[in-house]
C-alpha cells in the first residue's frame, strides 16, 4: 500500500484521525479500502456521521457526544472495542483501538480499525439484550473493575444515578451480581 503525503495517520491498518470537534482530519488509504468511502468525502466531516458505529447488538456507539472521545480526552486508556461500521457495501464488523495524541495544542484522536472482530465465546442465552448507550458505558467500566463511586465522576453523574444504571444492566442481563453481569456481557459480545 503506497503512502500518501496527506495521511496524518500512517499505519498498516485502516486509520482515521479526528480533531477536537470530531471532524475527520485524516482518512488513510486503509480506511478507504475498508469502508469504500474516499478520503475526499470524509475529510472535514464528523467521524460519527461517516462511520455510524454500532455495538454488535445494534446499539448506537458513534454520535456527536461520543463517550469514547470524552474518555480519551480526559486521559483514560480505552480497550479495543468490537463494533460494526457503515461501508458502501453495508455494515462491517471491525475491532477499533483509539489512541490520543496529546503533544499538540489541540488533542487528536486516532482510531485504528482491524477488519473482523476478536473471537468471543458463544452465548448460550439467546437473549436479545437492549442496553442504552449510558448503560453500556457503565457496563464497560464495571468490566474494567471500576466501582460505582469511581464511575460517577468519570461520567459526571451522581453515584445514585450510576447505581440505578447498574441495577438496570443487571435486570436486562438477568444477572444477580455485577460479576455475573460482566460475565454475561462478555459472552454476548457487549464488552
Amino acid at each position: 500500500m503506497a503512502r500518501r503525503s496527506n495521511d496524518l495517520a500512517v499505519s498498516g491498518e485502516a486509520a482515521v484521525a479526528v480533531d477536537r470537534e470530531l471532524k475527520v482530519i485524516s482518512w488513510n488509504a486503509g480506511v478507504e479500502q475498508l469502508t469504500g468511502i474516499p478520503a475526499e468525502e470524509a475529510l472535514g466531516q464528523p467521524c460519527w456521521l461517516m462511520l455510524r458505529g454500532q455495538t454488535l447488538n445494534g446499539a448506537l456507539l458513534c454520535h456527536r457526544d461520543c463517550s469514547v472521545t470524552r474518555y480519551a480526552r480526559e486521559g483514560y486508556g480505552l480497550p479495543r472495542q468490537d463494533m460494526t461500521i457503515a461501508t458502501t457495501h453495508g455494515p462491517r464488523k471491525v475491532s477499533v483501538s483509539t489512541v490520543i495524541l496529546r503533544d499538540r495544542a489541540e488533542p487528536v484522536l486516532v482510531h485504528i480499525f482491524q477488519d473482523g472482530q476478536r473471537p468471543k465465546a458463544p452465548s448460550d442465552s439467546g437473549v436479545d439484550v437492549r442496553l442504552t448507550p449510558r448503560q453500556l458505558e457503565v457496563l464497560r467500566f464495571l468490566a474494567d473493575g471500576v466501582t460505582a463511586r469511581g464511575i460517577a465522576p468519570r461520567l459526571g453523574l451522581a453515584e445514585t444515578t450510576v447505581r440505578n444504571h447498574i441495577r438496570a444492566v443487571l435486570g436486562e442481563l438477568g444477572a444477580h451480581s455485577q460479576l455475573e453481569a460482566v460475565a454475561r456481557a462478555r459472552d454476548q459480545g457487549l464488552v
